[in-house]
Order: C-alpha cells, then sequence, then structure tokens
C-alpha cells in the first residue's frame, strides 16, 4: 500500500469515528473538522493498542474499543473545555 493512501485512509477513518463521537454525546461541542479529525485518530490508536495488547494479533474488537476511547476522548475535551471558560474559582472576599 502507498503511504499516501495510508495517510488517506488515517484521515478518514478518524473523520468518521471523530464524527459518530460526537453524535453520541448531546450537548453542543464546537471542534473544528482537523480537530475531529486529530481526536478521531488518537481514540483509533489507543482502541487499537488496547485491542492488540488484550486479544493478541488476532481479530478482536478494535473498531469498538477505537470508539469507544474515541467518545472518551471527546467527553474529557468537552469537560476541559467547560472547566477552562468557567474562569477562575471565586477567592474570599476583599476588604
Amino acid at each position: 500500500m502507498n503511504i499516501v493512501t495510508f495517510i488517506i485512509l488515517v484521515v478518514l477513518n478518524g473523520l468518521i469515528i471523530g464524527a459518530l463521537a460526537r453524535l453520541v454525546l448531546p450537548g453542543k461541542d464546537p471542534m473544528s473538522i482537523p480537530q475531529t479529525i486529530l481526536v478521531g485518530v488518537a481514540g483509533s490508536l489507543v482502541g487499537g493498542l488496547i485491542a492488540y495488547y488484550a486479544f493478541g494479533e488476532e481479530e478482536g474488537p478494535g473498531l469498538a474499543l477505537a470508539f469507544v476511547c474515541t467518545v472518551g476522548l471527546v467527553y474529557a475535551m468537552r469537560k476541559l473545555r467547560e472547566r477552562d471558560s468557567a474562569g477562575p474559582a471565586p477567592g474570599p472576599p476583599t476588604a
């Protein structure tokens, strides 16, 4: 397989998995398309590694684990953005 074809397939896989993960979680999620692709690729990588080490070199639930890991990453990013946009915690009143 050509390296360019491989990269295109990885990007398409990341886009599809990332978009499905964003659709599963309810609520507003202001992510761009490149961010969705990166989250999908990262989730696929983590899920693939878990499937490889848990089930060996046999065919395992790699796609399902990639989806679950991507949903977890989208959820974590959403919570981090909510925490950052809330601003600093109010301190004690000053006199």
